[in-house]
């Protein structure tokens, strides 16, 4: 991957911060995208300004170049500059990680218009004005990868999060149809899912309720309680380094939960 550059939705912290330093860390150049600030209706804080400062620091310290930018993903105004600048100012667009997301939990009929709304506009729409910025671009050079990260909950039914797996079952929908479309363009449109990820969206082990790991390290094959960022990472590097033969695949990365799945 080396002089390749790579757009990185979500980049700030999580799952976007673990990609982003290991695209760097095999050559590629990384902008870096995401939302500082509070997202109304949320029952966690997203990520900050200081965290896309100190993750652009850390790439810039693999000794890649690294462009953080302000964007929301909700707004196709600022995603298509930020696909600009990225062009512009690193000087291609080969790899897309459309990693942005934010999650929601309750009952459906205990879901209200505003959370509903949120995670549509974030999980779905912002994916679908992430792939539609980069695609031109991308055509134009006859090379992309494509990559965009659902969920384990993008695969199956789950309690209390309704909501928030229609979101990831239709990033999928949409990535295969992508695919389709710029399969004879030299670029490649592939999702990873993971199951339950260690990241800031998800309660810090100090905070998780006494007998909730051991319960959740149960749910999984593979007895542990969820995945660290960097196993999803692996998955994303492998898609990314594909030849050109691996389109419209789906990665679940699961800790075996795939295994009782048709």
């Amino acid at each position: 991957m080396a002089g390749r550059v790579a757009f990185i939705t979500g980049g700030a912290r999580g799952q976007g911060r673990s990609h982003a330093l290991a695209l760097a860390a095999e050559g590629a150049d990384v902008a870096l995208a995401d939302v500082p600030g509070p997202i109304e209706g949320l029952g966690y804080q997203t990520a900050t300004l200081e965290d896309l400062e100190h993750t652009a620091e850390l790439v810039e310290k693999t000794g890649r170049r690294c462009l953080p930018m302000t964007v929301d993903v909700r707004d196709p105004n600022q995603v298509g500059t930020a696909v600009d600048r990225t062009v512009a100012e690193l000087g291609s667009l080969d790899i897309v990680v459309a990693n942005a997301g934010i999650v929601s939990t309750a009952p459906l009929d205990e879901v209200t218009d505003l959370d509903w709304q949120q995670m549509i506009d974030t999980n779905l729409t912002g994916v679908f004005h992430t792939l539609r910025a980069a695609v031109p671009p991308m055509r134009r050079q006859r090379f992309g990868r494509i990559v965009v990260t659902s969920s384990m909950g993008g695969r199956m039914g789950i309690r209390d999060l309704a909501a928030y797996n229609a979101t990831k079952w239709g990033v999928i929908g949409m990535a295969k149809s992508l695919a389709l479309e710029v399969a004879r363009d030299g670029v490649t449109v592939n999702v990873v899912c993971p199951t339950t990820t260690q990241t800031p969206m998800v309660p810090h082990p100090e905070r998780i309720p006494e007998g909730a790991r051991e319960r959740m390290t149960k749910l999984n094959p593979i007895p542990q309680p969820w995945l660290q960022p960097e196993d999803v990472s692996r998955a994303v590097l492998y898609l990314v380094a594909d030849p050109g033969v691996l389109t419209g695949t789906v990665l679940e990365v699961s800790l075996g939960g795939s295994a009782r799945m048709h």
